[in-house]
């Protein structure tokens, strides 16, 4: 995570004060991120928490939307509450109205959660400064990815959090294809595209290294990443591991624009949201209105 220095209260639209959130979760008992009718989500669930402490509805923003069963290390949301909700947080002298939303805020959650208590954790609440958006402010998003290829390889574990893969993969081959994918491109061939939504990022890293334990580990970064992106990248660069397809057929088929039979997405629960990175606190509102443009 990334470190900040606490805010002054800044009111923003409405009265408001914002309020940044930092979170971790395990993404397997949750249907993703995003609300859902009649399911569980991790932002259900954190806003049901939200709505039991503040005794109204809340909507938060989150940085990153995850996939079904994506688990999150460093994931950020903001809010906004009144000023007189903020001030009314401390429940002694002695506490920052900070202190005590992350306080009744993990109580609030260990309600809403019962036996998935520690699904969800809130590691960090405070003021956000001045023009913060944890969205569009953001400058990128970090994932990583574990594969264990072979059986001799498979820690029954970390099965939670690893793709059990049954061949070997040359990790060389999977990283010459991928260098050809960074940069500003258009990434249709690699996402689920969203109506009226621009499938353009900017791919700042693609790489695959094994670990101390043999495993391979990917890490993926951009400035933000179309529906599905991730593990489109990491499930087409599994093919050329397997020498099913070429280094080359990676930046063909990003040529190509168009998702095919072989677009397949490499399995969700291996993935982790692990950090979202932000400007300095003067370049926040800056970045939030760039990034907007940009997006619409």
């Amino acid at each position: 995570m990334n470190e900040r220095k606490p805010a002054a209260p800044v009111l923003g639209g409405g009265g408001f004060l914002r309020v940044r959130l930092d979170l971790s979760y395990d993404g397997g008992p949750f249907n993703g991120w995003a609300l859902q009718p009649g399911l569980r989500t991790v932002q259900g669930s954190l806003e049901e928490a939200l709505a039991l402490l503040l005794q109204r509805p809340v909507r938060v923003t989150v940085a990153g939307r995850t996939d079904a069963g994506v688990h999150a290390r460093g994931q950020v949301v903001h809010l906004d509450l009144t000023e007189a909700e903020w001030l009314s947080l401390p429940r002694g002298h002695e506490l920052d109205p900070a202190v005590a939303l992350l306080r009744r805020l993990r109580g609030a959650l260990s309600r809403i959660l019962g036996d998935l208590t520690g699904a969800i954790e809130v590691h960090d609440a405070g003021l956000a400064p001045e023009g913060f958006d944890a969205r569009f402010s953001a400058l990128w998003r970090r994932y990583s990815y574990r594969i264990a290829d072979g059986p001799e390889r498979w820690d029954p574990l970390l099965r939670g959090i690893t793709l059990w893969h049954k061949t070997p993969l040359d990790v060389a081959l999977m990283n010459e294809g991928a260098s050809a994918l960074l940069g500003l491109q258009d990434f249709r061939s690699y996402c689920k595209p969203r109506e009226g939504a621009t499938t353009i990022r900017e791919l700042q890293k693609f790489s695959f290294a094994r670990s101390s334990d043999g495993v391979i580990v990917a890490t993926v970064q951009a400035d933000a990443f179309c529906h599905n992106m991730v593990r489109s990248l990491v499930g087409s660069a599994l093919r050329v591991g397997e020498s099913l397809e070429s280094p080359a057929w990676l930046y063909s088929r990003l040529l190509e624009r168009k998702r095919d039979a072989k677009s397949g997405l490499a399995a969700p629960h291996p993935l982790v949201l692990e950090e979202v990175a932000y400007p300095s606190d003067s370049e926040l509102l800056a970045r939030a209105e760039l990034t907007r443009a940009r997006r619409e």
